[in-house]
């Protein structure tokens, strides 16, 4: 039985259990409906990390972030393209008198978390309070953390984007980073947005600029003032910036003829694509186990604050769950691998990363057969056992580092259950 299967029959035992309290009944409904919802993303960080942008680029909303938005609504965002289907919360929406709940808000309502650092948020107060709330003990599989104004690492040149992703790779080994995300990515926030709710007559102006001399444009171009001398530069440069400008213009005058194909590179430069994958790698591909987790945790909260003798089996078994959660354990090593923080010799690194699920759940993906095939169980277990044997072997070897080991120890338990059928 995986994680998602324990999490629902706990729920149900628990629905039984509490049957004569409304108020826990009612929360256990609303989290087993919540397992068959699209995965639930908030997006937080500190005052002006760009929280309400990043969420109007998800959402391809203008306006979004004024009212009449009410603070705390859950907000769906449809598949498209690289990014999967969402329901989103921009936390910077809470009132103020609410925002010292908000971590708690946050760990109990959402299934993951997309964390906006800001170059002065040097210990993420707030992301550690999230990871904290309902328990500390778990592993941090649920949050990204994002550099959600890259372009301003770069000083805004067209090429900031490229400096931005090399830092994004360095501050994924941060230690107090790793402790608390998953992976850091890079976004040009305020660029998505433009790009998600790119207008008509924006690419008219912009291709009008992309027409003028480069001699002409770029003096413009050097500060904010001198573009916005014009009205409607002024305005497009309040829905872009001048390093979306620049962008935009540039891949104007190298070949982009279509305000659809604008869209498209521009969702491509600004790190929102590669955002919409990392979203998907980390937390939709994985969204059983995600949602799993938040029911699980959500459910040792109902019974701590509504105990009962009757429910004291409920709380011993969901103990023994969290505690034995290996799925979690695989989302984080998958996480380690891609980011460099483990680093196993030749391809175990990438056979690694495909044995704990990082590039599919089904045993046929993990085990590296032709999917398409479709072989026999006994076939697969045989493969599985294969695997197995050569990663125990592995695990004997002394040199191993700690944390080697530690990757190395979670790959042979995935590999026991795939030759069980457990996996």
């Amino acid at each position: 039985m995986n994680l998602a299967d324990r999490a629902w029959s706990l729920l149900n035992r628990a629905q039984e259990v509490y049957a004569d309290n409304p108020r826990a009944s009612n929360w256990v409904r609303r989290h087993l409906t919540r397992l068959g919802e699209p995965v639930r993303v908030a997006v937080a960080g500190l005052s002006g990390a760009g929280a309400s942008t990043l969420v109007a680029a998800l959402t391809g909303e203008a306006d979004y972030g004024a009212p009449p938005n009410p603070p705390m609504s859950w907000r769906h965002v449809p598949a498209r393209h690289t990014w999967p289907e969402l329901l989103v919360l921009d936390t910077s929406l809470t009132r103020r008198d609410s925002a010292a709940a908000l971590p708690e808000s946050i760990g109990l309502e959402a299934d993951a978390v997309l964390y906006l650092l800001s170059p002065h948020d040097v210990e993420a107060a707030l992301l550690r309070a999230i990871h904290d709330q309902p328990s500390p003990k778990l592993p941090p599989v649920h949050a990204l953390a994002v550099l959600a104004r890259a372009d301003e690492l770069g000083g805004g040149r067209v090429d900031a984007l490229s400096s931005a992703r090399q830092v994004a790779r360095r501050r994924a080994r941060e230690s107090w980073i790793a402790e608390l995300c998953q992976d850091v990515v890079a976004v040009a926030g305020l660029v998505a947005r433009a790009a998600r709710t790119l207008r008509p007559d924006d690419f008219e102006l912009l291709a009008a600029l992309a027409a003028v001399p480069e001699a002409e444009l770029d003096p413009l171009l050097l500060s904010a003032d001198r573009f916005a001398s014009d009205p409607q530069r002024a305005e497009l440069l309040g829905r872009f910036g001048l390093f979306g400008v620049r962008l935009a213009t540039t891949l104007i005058r190298r070949g982009v003829r279509t305000p659809q194909a604008l869209v498209a590179e521009l969702c491509r430069h600004s790190g929102f694509d590669a955002l919409g994958e990392a979203v998907s790698r980390y937390f939709t591909d994985r969204a059983p186990v995600l949602k799993a987790r938040s029911a699980l945790l959500g459910l040792g909260v109902m019974l701590r604050r509504e105990p009962r003798p009757s429910a004291a089996p409920l709380v011993a078994e969901l103990e023994r769950t969290l505690t034995g959660a290996h799925e979690l354990a695989e989302l984080r090593l998958f996480a380690t691998l891609r980011t460099g923080r483990v680093n196993l010799p030749g391809d175990l690194g990438d056979e690694a990363a495909r044995l704990v699920g990082g590039y599919g759940e089904a045993p046929q993906t993990r085990l590296g057969l032709d999917a398409a095939s479709e072989p026999p169980e006994v076939a697969v277990r045989q493969t599985a056992a294969g695997i197995l044997r050569m990663w125990r072997s592995y695990a004997e070897n002394p040199v191993l580092s700690s944390t080697e080991r530690q990757a190395v120890s979670t790959v042979v338990r995935t590999c026991e259950g795939l030759a069980t059928g457990q996996g």
